[in-house]
């Protein structure tokens, strides 16, 4: 089962992709503007060529589990999104990915969006609802 994540920005999206088996995660190249009908169709075709089962978009909760206004924009994002793909898409609560990717010292000037949907895409292939959803593995 492949998996994609997507730590949504309003401009650049980063995007980690797994390995069939859900052990190797991989940063891609960030998507800009990923709300965009562009960037909805660039994330369509990595979708297609990627052969993607499942799209993972974290979700910047509050550490008091509110929705604010940026959880509020990504949640319009996974609509869109859910719209654009024929593959499941599911939110992720994200809210300490992008510090254990600073801690891991992931983020680089590189590629620090993608970096941090590495550490979105690992923390739920560990999780109890990946092992759920994938029979086990």
């Amino acid at each position: 089962m492949r998996i994609m994540a997507l730590d949504y920005g309003r401009v650049h999206t980063g995007v980690a992709l797994s390995d069939p088996s859900g052990t190797i995660v991989r940063p891609l190249d960030a998507v800009s503007e990923a709300a965009s009908p562009k960037g909805l169709k660039e994330l369509g075709n990595l979708v297609e060529a990627e052969g993607v089962d499942e799209v993972i978009v974290g979700l910047p909760v509050s550490l008091s589990g509110e929705h604010g206004a940026q959880a509020q924009e990504t949640e319009a994002f996974i609509s869109l999104l859910k719209q654009a793909l024929a593959t499941p898409v599911l939110s992720w609560d994200e809210r300490y990915t992008s510090r254990i990717a600073a801690e891991k010292g992931r983020h680089s000037e590189r590629n620090p969006h993608s970096l941090a949907a590495c550490c979105l895409l690992e923390d739920y292939l560990g999780s109890a609802a990946y092992r759920d959803r994938s029979g086990g593995k």
